[in-house]
């Protein structure tokens, strides 16, 4: 008989989780695509945030095109500076291709930086 690992137990309580996620969602905007000058969180390229009671984040993103030169670096950015966020304990980066990124994903603060307003 093999011995099961142990689910990781809740350190987080709702409003934790929140503010937690608040402060992940502020990390994401200071990354950059170095090609376009509004970070990747109101741009689009951030599908889900998941954040677990754990204190386990999972984020759903995606890039530009299949082909963006950063797609051998932005995610390892992304997960960098979500876990070192105070409360997480891990991070998880997926990079989706469906549905496919385009401008009507951004903010109005960012359509109105690259002048798509």
């Amino acid at each position: 008989m093999s011995e099961q690992t142990p689910s990781p137990q809740p350190t987080l309580n709702v409003s934790e989780v929140v503010a937690l996620q608040d402060r992940i969602v502020e990390k994401m905007r200071t990354c950059y695509d170095p090609e376009i000058p509004v970070n990747i969180y109101d741009l689009g390229l951030i599908y889900d945030v998941k954040v677990e009671t754990t204190g386990h984040v999972h984020v759903k993103m995606t890039l530009t095109s299949p082909g963006c030169p950063v797609a051998g670096t932005l995610p390892g950015e992304v997960e960098d500076k979500i876990t070192v966020i105070p409360g997480v304990k891990e991070a998880k980066i997926e990079i989706v291709w469906d549905p496919p990124w385009d401008k009507n994903m951004m903010s109005e603060a960012a359509k109105l930086q690259l002048g798509f307003l």
